[in-house]
């Protein structure tokens, strides 16, 4: 998959065993009318696409169905790859590497947020491209970690766009 950029607040440790690594799945997906959703993230002010953590045993894309499914309810398609993304957080010592995705959204149903993404305040939001991609650009987060996810799914969105 093609390394589309790498988002670092400091330069890499030069011995990476240190870090905590995180692989992870997300994706750009398009319902019958065009929609995409994405999630805001209302107690820290940002939007990000739906997706999360591979955990072991799954591949890319069994995750993907799997964490979609629990936070939008939707089944999905996936139709390509857009790429992916190192992101290294210095402040927690991690790395993420982002696979994204392109694809359909096939049936809707209602999310599963966990009670850490409700206490964050996760919302769905339907919108078009262009209007996510608007969004998110427009995003003031207020926690370090936002900071990372703007720039990571704003590169993905304009990808895709």
């Amino acid at each position: 998959m093609e390394l589309l950029k790498e988002i670092k607040d400091k330069e890499w440790p030069k011995d990476e065993s240190t870090l905590k690594i995180r692989e992870a799945a997300r994706a750009v997906l398009f319902d019958e009318n065009g929609l995409i959703p994405i999630l805001f993230v209302s107690n820290y002010n940002y939007h990000k696409l739906p997706g999360g953590g591979i955990d072991k045993g799954e591949d890319r894309s069994q995750a993907l169905i799997r964490e979609v499914l629990e936070e939008v309810g939707s089944e999905i398609e996936v139709d390509g790859e857009v790429g992916k993304i190192i992101e290294f957080r210095s402040q927690f010592n991690f790395k993420q590497i982002s696979y994204c995705y392109i694809g359909k959204i096939i049936s809707k149903g209602k999310a599963s947020f966990t009670e850490e993404e409700l206490s964050n305040g996760f919302k769905i939001v339907w919108l078009p491209l262009n209007e996510a991609i608007s969004k998110v650009e427009n995003d003031k987060p207020t926690n370090y970690e936002g900071s990372f996810i703007q720039k990571r799914d704003i590169i993905f969105l304009k990808k895709v766009e």
